[in-house]
């Protein structure tokens, strides 16, 4: 009687290490072009700063304008914050420009939220360049008034780990897009 107690405990500890096995050995599951943009994105964080340039040029953005971004993942993995501002320029946004984005998934799609010094909130959905190192973000809507413009649309490219530019265009009053290009190196 003991020795098929033994076996059996054999059996059963034996099916369930290869029921884990055959587990862990399944391929997972492919991810969506969303959660692979997501995931490139993520790769972004921390502090990068490069110039900035816009066509038109604007008044407030001079030749040699150096720009401070801040990439930081929070809720677990779920969303990413982007931060905006002058290198240099106090953490005071009640003086100084300071937007904030939001990156997150909802459900099959990427979504940006930009929280706009304009004083309003636009959606943006990201769609992945075919060699995966551009997340280009295409608007979807805006909430509160466009009376001052409104931010319109975003682009991130990846070059390398130490290195991406951002590309965000901002429907003016009258709706005239200017462009704003930043060229971003990783902060040491």
């Amino acid at each position: 009687m003991r020795s098929l107690g033994l076996v059996l405990s054999a059996l059963v500890l034996m099916s369930l290490t290869a029921a884990t096995f055959a587990q862990s050995a399944a391929p997972a599951a492919e991810q969506s072009d969303a959660q692979k943009s997501f995931t490139l994105l993520k790769s972004l964080a921390g502090t990068w700063k490069g110039p900035v340039s816009a066509n038109p040029p604007q008044a407030d953005i001079k030749e040699g304008t150096l720009a401070e971004i801040s990439l930081r993942v929070t809720s677990r993995g779920n969303a990413l914050v982007h931060e905006m501002k002058g290198a240099g320029t106090p953490d005071d946004p009640a003086q100084y420009d300071h937007p904030v984005t939001m990156l997150y998934l909802d459900g099959e799609r990427l979504v940006l939220t930009h929280y706009c010094d304009a004083g309003n909130r636009p959606r943006m959905v990201a769609r992945t360049s075919v060699d995966g190192k551009t997340v280009e973000f295409d608007f979807i809507d805006v909430s509160g008034s466009t009376e001052y413009g409104h931010m319109h649309h975003a682009v991130f490219t990846i070059v390398d780990a130490n290195h991406h530019t951002e590309d965000w265009t901002y429907m003016m009053p009258g709706d005239k897009p200017m462009h704003a290009h930043l060229d971003l190196r990783r902060a040491k």
